[in-house]
């Protein structure tokens, strides 16, 4: 069984979550809940549970705020927020679960699964100062972690020149750092790199504009050289998106 504690500010909603979790999770006992940062403070030491269910907005903080003044974390953390916005963003770049609300039972169990089996107290530590550091600091450099298949890396986005894929294995190619490959799809990295800049060229290929040099016509095929001369196809069907890009480009 997971000792775990339920922390929201509003009452209605933390009650539905106590019940969609005792409903769809046996393995899950809760034994306390809190509806502020400075009450989920109090709670967290008190209690000492193994999985904390956090809310990201409070009215006296962040659920951010709260692990930042209770560090190390010694529990496992999956995090529930309303809204679709910048701390999506920094989650999925942290790799770290979270809820949105109201909760779906489906995803809410598959979270479960992965704090029960999730890794070191040391490796949550280094998503969570990932996560801290992506909010804090500006879109440009902000931080990737990437998993491969015997370790976790935190990368500097503006380090990646292009992304390819391999059906569910993308390799990742930087400026000045061997390659890493990792068993995710272009397509989610493409859904979180797009805001920073990036464009797929191709199926099987997404590519830092920062690192764009020119564009070559020749033979009826289209390809991009990047600034450390890689050749990259371009697709006729994104040849036109292209192009449009280019002539509003700065970089």
């Amino acid at each position: 069984m997971l000792r775990a504690v339920v922390i929201d500010d509003i009452e209605t909603i933390r009650k539905k979550n106590i019940t969609t979790i005792k409903s769809n999770c046996p393995n899950i006992a809760i034994i306390g809940q809190a509806d502020s940062v400075t009450s989920g403070i109090n709670l967290i030491r008190q209690v000492s549970p193994d999985l904390v269910f956090l809310d990201v907005e409070m009215p006296d903080g962040t659920g951010f705020d709260l692990l930042q003044k209770l560090q190390p974390i010694n529990f496992k953390v999956i995090f529930i927020t309303g809204y679709e916005d910048f701390a999506i963003r920094a989650f999925r770049f942290s790799a770290i679960d979270y809820l949105l609300k109201p909760l779906d039972s489906v995803d809410l169990v598959e979270a479960v699964k992965k704090a029960e089996v999730s890794l070191s107290s040391e490796i949550f530590d280094m998503k969570l100062n990932n996560l801290f550091s992506n909010l804090e600091r500006p879109k440009n450099l902000q931080k990737l972690v990437l998993k491969t298949a015997d370790r976790i890396y935190s990368v500097n986005i503006q380090d990646i020149v292009h992304c390819e894929s391999d059906k569910n294995y993308t390799t990742f190619n930087f400026i000045n750092a061997p390659k890493l490959i990792v068993s995710t799809n272009l397509k989610e990295y493409e859904t979180m790199l797009a805001p920073h800049n990036f464009f797929r060229t191709h199926q099987s290929h997404l590519i830092n504009m920062a690192y764009f040099d020119h564009f070559i016509k020749s033979d009826g095929g289209n390809t991009v050289v990047m600034k450390n001369k890689t050749t990259i196809p371009l697709s006729v069907r994104k040849k036109e998106e292209f192009l449009v890009l280019l002539e509003n480009l700065h970089v």
